[in-house]
């Protein structure tokens, strides 16, 4: 049965490859960041050995190892035509660090060697249970004892809702021969529910519920979520516990603001507290029936790590990060907190920096430079673990830097080593995939090539968004 089921997934992923590009949550970098504020010591990104299972055409990777081409990257996926995608993409970009395999997981020996981040995102709820069996194994064998490994998956409950309309898609597109097809036919019956079914029915609850992402996805991500032979979510604490069987543990979630329950405020915060008793994964687990969680993207380590983790904040592995902004102050509206002068300064000097970031010791000069009266570094720790809490700030155990508004303006500034990946695709200094028009990615691939435009407003002005987007350094 798992042959068989094998061999349909090779087969609709090479009838139909899914959208391979940059996802920022499973960047080494990021994950570096999270085991350092909680407590571990992993290994610095650039001279890493980086695994991803599931590369698909190696979009997630080949901007990592174009950052960092003293690390060493290996891509494994099951589909063919899509390795042979990546290897013409890192042939046409002349990588040389990283490879790419067709290869069924289960096959995976001792000859791959270990590494210390394996990166496994939308596989493990997508295939056979065996399958996921040789997922835990290859991060149980293959991790360094420092290593973390990222994997990702549909959870429960918030898939409840989701299954019944990918039920519903499944029985009207059976036996349709292409992929074109099943789409057609899947969403024919999608259109067919939403018109006839009752208002107020559990049906209409669920189509409510999913049919705004459907709407606004593309044919890959729905072929490939809604119609696949394979789609197995679970629950949190299950994963967990397959992980726990094979030697590994929970570190944290690949969004870390979503484990602090102080975010629910105090009337769920303290009785969650009592109930989950200091166990981090059912406080979690908890939080995931709050919030009707769909989606989880979880840090594993060796459980012979588990002891070094620590959970609470500390004012030593905060200052020895390095932070920015979580978003473009221009766009943001809800970060400005009703905060002392100091907060204040600290803010000033992140919107300032922004895309790169600032480490410990420049926010405290910052905040101090702002204020007549003494600023405590306590103070500034206050601040910044307030904005880890809620998510509303960047950390990195590594400064991260892009060019300046004055190198920019000086033309000093030139393209960071993965932002042209394809033509209106860029992936900036975070890993994350910036869309672009003709005119910035023409623009860039001048830079690319070491030409300045000239000091036309409109280059300027286009310059500048670049430069906000993190793609210059």
């Amino acid at each position: 049965m798992s042959q068989h089921l094998t061999a349909l997934l090779q087969k609709s992923y090479d009838e139909a490859p899914y959208a391979s590009h940059p996802f920022p949550q499973s960047a080494p970098e990021h994950l570096e960041g999270i085991a350092t504020l909680f407590g571990l010591t992993p290994t610095p990104p650039a001279n890493a050995r980086v695994l991803e299972l599931g590369c698909a055409s190696g979009g997630n990777i080949i901007p990592f190892a174009l950052r960092h081409p003293q690390a060493q990257v290996v891509g494994i996926d099951l589909s063919p035509v899509q390795i042979a995608q990546g290897i013409e993409r890192v042939r046409q970009l002349g990588i040389t660090n990283l490879t790419l395999r067709p290869m069924n997981l289960e096959d995976v020996d001792a000859s791959l060697g270990s590494f210390d981040y394996i990166i496994c995102h939308g596989v493990y709820s997508w295939v056979p249970d065996s399958v996921r069996q040789a997922i835990l194994r290859i991060c149980r064998e293959h991790l360094t004892p420092r290593g973390i490994a990222y994997i990702s998956y549909n959870t429960y409950p918030g898939w409840k809702a989701r299954e019944i309309v990918r039920d519903a898609m499944l029985f009207r597109s059976e036996g349709r021969a292409t992929p074109a097809e099943k789409l057609a036919y899947g969403r024919g019956m999608l259109d067919f529910l939403a018109q006839m079914s009752p208002v107020g029915s559990l049906l209409r609850k669920a189509l409510d519920e999913v049919l705004p992402a459907i709407e606004t996805s593309g044919p890959a991500y729905l072929l490939h979520e809604f119609l696949e032979p394979c789609n197995q979510p679970l629950y949190f604490r299950d994963f967990i516990a397959s992980a726990r069987s094979g030697a590994l543990d929970y570190l944290a979630d690949a969004e870390p603001y979503t484990m602090f329950v102080s975010n629910h405020g105090a009337q769920v915060a303290e009785p969650l507290l009592k109930e989950a008793g200091g166990d981090q994964v059912v406080m979690e687990q908890y939080l995931d029936f709050l919030t009707n969680r769909s989606f989880r993207q979880t840090l594993l380590v060796h459980a012979t790590q588990k002891q070094n983790i620590q959970y609470r904040l500390d004012a030593r592995r905060m200052e020895a990060l390095h932070y920015a902004l979580g978003k473009d102050p221009q766009l943001d509206t809800d970060i400005r907190p009703a905060a002392p002068s100091a907060a204040a300064a600290v803010r000033a000097a992140l919107e300032t920096a922004f895309p790169a970031t600032l480490s410990f010791a420049e926010l405290c000069a910052a905040a101090q430079a702002g204020n007549k009266a003494e600023v405590s570094p306590s103070d500034v720790t206050a601040y910044l673990e307030e904005l880890i809490i809620t998510g509303r700030v960047r950390y990195t155990a590594r400064a991260r830097a892009c060019a300046s508004a004055a190198q920019v303006a000086a033309g000093q500034a030139v393209m960071h080593p993965a932002a042209a990946l394809q033509p209106d695709l860029a992936c900036n200094i975070w890993h994350q995939p910036v869309n672009l028009s003709a005119a910035e990615h023409a623009l860039l691939l001048r830079l690319r090539k070491g030409v300045q435009p000239p000091g036309a407003a409109q280059n300027a002005a286009l310059l500048e968004r670049l430069r906000r987007f993190g793609l210059l350094v």
